[in-house]
């Protein structure tokens, strides 16, 4: 007896495209299966898919040049059936020896299946490779994790050994790591950039996400240094403008509040950039320099100022309790009174309601660092300095696939016309950094 099974596969666009033409069933026999059943429904799975993708090669490779033994003129014959061969195909978490037809064209060259293209991908295997490894599961227990296949499957089974899962996660980051920092910013609409650094071992990762005008997030890069000083920022955003970051129009930048990031926005992009620190860092710097009796009621002080709208007003209420706690507490009014005209940048771009709320504080990027440093949590010997962009960078695509638009983005119209409006003319051109940056490279 004899069962149908639907095919079901994977493919890209354009192998979606070349495939389409093959037959959408292929015939199962349970007894070519049988020795499955014990293994349980996955391993059952296994053996059928394993079954309907020799027939769909089988298929692919007579659309191409005609029935095995078909009597057909050479004139009309465009290759011929070669026998069979043996490879490889990704099959629950790991590669399984499988056979494939052959065919050779007239003119003598081999005929390449896409169906088998398509499934011996070791994109496949390294993808699954990645999310495993960024979820926790260390490399000698990938082999614990992986979906059952049964044991005739398993036996023809590799890539599952400590140093094979390493080495698919090394290709798979370095790949990720590469995309990320070679990605093109000249098509991206950019109103907002957002700069920050995380302690990665001892060496500190400054990384950078942008916010495009319809609230898209974007992570465009990371650099990595000793310490967030203006070297490493400096070279960071000279490598986006490199990759067609455009800031003509005017950008926000939003930042902790640290000076040399300040620092180097300013001499990357001149005046075409709008700082705005954050104030979340701001009331938390300046609740540390104050006494635990005291600290809460400024809090709350601080929390209203800063939700000021109008930034004339909230800067006066600034500068005012500043000076009320110049005497008993000098250090926290110094570091109030420290950038304190940045804290108002996005009120004095009219920005209001929830998006002025997304964009004063640097949650956004803050909670895609927060992904990078879970995905780290269990690395315990870290290598150099490749390893930890490599790991970093493979966190910050995870985070992205979960991205949704900010919150308040129907507000960014308003933002957009605003540093329009403010950077449309007079912008005093930035410091040249090319040759800053080549060092920084090398």
């Amino acid at each position: 007896m004899k069962k149908k099974v639907a095919v079901v596969s994977v493919a890209d666009a354009e192998e979606a495209a070349r495939l389409a033409d093959l037959p959408l069933e292929a015939t199962v026999a349970l007894a070519e299966v049988a020795g499955a059943i014990k293994d349980g429904l996955l391993a059952f799975a296994s053996a059928t898919g394993l079954v309907v993708m020799h027939q769909m090669m089988q298929a692919e490779l007579t659309e191409t040049i005609g029935k095995k033994h078909a009597k057909i003129s050479a004139a009309e014959r465009s290759g011929n059936w070669h026998g069979t061969t043996t490879g490889s195909v990704v099959l629950g978490g790991r590669r399984v020896s499988a056979e494939r037809p052959r065919g050779r064209s007239t003119a003598g060259t081999e005929i390449e299946l896409d169906t088998w293209k398509a499934f011996s991908s070791a994109d496949l295997l390294n993808s699954l490779v990645v999310e495993r490894m960024l979820a926790g599961v260390a490399t000698r227990r990938h082999v614990d994790v992986a979906e059952p296949v049964g044991k005739e499957l398993e036996s023809r089974s590799k890539s599952m050994s400590k140093s094979a899962v390493s080495r698919r996660f090394v290709a798979a980051t370095t790949k990720a790591m590469s995309e990320l920092m070679a990605r093109d910013l000249s098509g991206l609409d950019v109103a907002v950039l957002m700069i920050d650094g995380l302690d990665v071992a001892g060496s500190c990762v400054v990384v950078s996400l942008v916010i495009t005008t319809d609230g898209t997030k974007v992570p465009v890069g990371l650099w990595l240094g000793d310490t967030e000083n203006k070297t490493v920022v400096t070279a960071l955003l000279a490598d986006l403008v490199s990759r067609g970051l455009d800031t003509e129009s005017g950008v926000l930048c939003v930042i902790d509040g640290a000076k040399a990031l300040a620092a180097g926005i300013k001499k990357v992009f001149g005046d075409a950039a709008a700082v705005q620190r954050c104030v979340l860092h701001k009331r938390r710097n300046v609740e540390g320099h104050l006494p635990k009796e005291l600290s809460g009621a400024i809090d709350k002080r601080l929390a209203l100022i800063f939700a000021q709208p109008n930034a004339a007003k909230g800067l006066a209420a600034a500068k005012s309790l500043a000076k009320e706690l110049e005497a008993d507490h000098p250090d926290a009014a110094a570091s109030l009174r420290e950038g304190l005209d940045d804290m108002f940048t996005v009120a004095r771009l009219g920005v209001k309601g929830t998006l002025a709320q997304t964009l004063t504080s640097t949650n956004c990027i803050e909670s895609m660092i927060s992904i990078a440093k879970r995905t780290t949590g269990r690395v315990t010997k870290w290598k150099d300095g490749s390893m930890k962009k490599r790991w970093i960078a493979a966190g910050m695509l995870e985070a992205e696939r979960s991205f949704r638009r900010v919150r308040g983005y129907k507000g960014m119209p308003k933002l957009v016309e605003a540093l329009r409006r403010e950077f449309a003319s007079n912008v005093t051109p930035a410091v040249d950094t090319t040759e800053e940056y080549d060092q920084a490279a090398a």
